[in-house]
């Protein structure tokens, strides 16, 4: 991908899978993969083992997992859903990604 679509600290909404419908916040980015880790969405069970040198109990742990950008949109407060954006440049010179159907400002100040 040329242009990676989502930067760090969007709100998004999932697409499709086990967790449809529910919005995060991107917490990394993964260009070279297309895939980013939203938080709250897409929890993987991690198995951890007891470590005495530095006090890790050890079990089973919840973690969240990856998600291809395929499968989530930028969410618009405004629209309330998922949506597509456009770039605008302001007048100062500075481009800006604006909804596309409502035409609000997405960029997170």
């Amino acid at each position: 991908m040329a242009n990676f679509p989502f930067k760090k600290n969007d709100v998004v909404i999932v697409r499709s899978g086990k967790d449809r419908g529910k919005t995060g916040k991107i917490l990394r980015v993964f260009p070279e993969k297309n895939r980013v880790l939203v938080e709250r969405v897409n929890f993987v069970k991690v198995f951890v083992r007891p470590d005495r040198s530095r006090n890790i109990q050890g079990g089973i742990m919840e973690k969240e997992a990856p998600i291809h950008v395929s499968r989530v949109m930028l969410y618009c407060q405004e629209c309330g859903r998922g949506v597509r954006f456009r770039h605008k440049v302001l007048e100062d010179g500075t481009k800006i990604r604006i909804c596309a159907r409502c035409e609000t400002n997405l960029e997170r100040t």
